[in-house]
């Protein structure tokens, strides 16, 4: 039973639209600083992954937004952009002083961005 649900995964992502991935990246990482930030004392180990993995996935959203082949309109671009440098800077300030309250805007972001490409918000 269980290589029955590996494969319904699989397929699941092969026909999820880019969007609901997308959501579905930011989701996972959201979670993944909640459960730090809610846990700081015994999670805390965590940090530095969960910042790299929240990284790494706004550095693709950035590199989208600046390509010169990206389809979105210059104002969605723009934003984007501007919402990944804080995200960054936000990052930063994180490594370099930890703090649970430190993790709050980014899971924000994070969770509000998921729900906009969901059509939730």
């Amino acid at each position: 039973m269980r290589h029955g649900a590996t494969a319904y995964g699989a397929v699941a992502k092969e026909i999820a639209s880019p969007r609901d991935l997308e959501a579905s990246l930011l989701l996972k990482a959201a979670a993944r600083l909640q459960a730090i930030s809610d846990a700081w004392a015994s999670n805390r180990s965590d940090l530095d992954a969960a910042l790299l993995y929240n990284r790494k996935l706004w550095t693709i959203f950035l590199d989208a937004a600046i390509s010169g082949e990206s389809q979105m309109p210059a104002e969605v671009r723009q934003n984007i952009a501007n919402l990944g440098m804080f995200v960054m800077k936000q990052t930063m300030s994180v490594t370099t002083d930890p703090k649970p309250e430190g993790l709050a805007s980014l899971i924000n972001i994070n969770r509000e961005i998921a729900a906009g490409l969901r059509g939730q918000s």
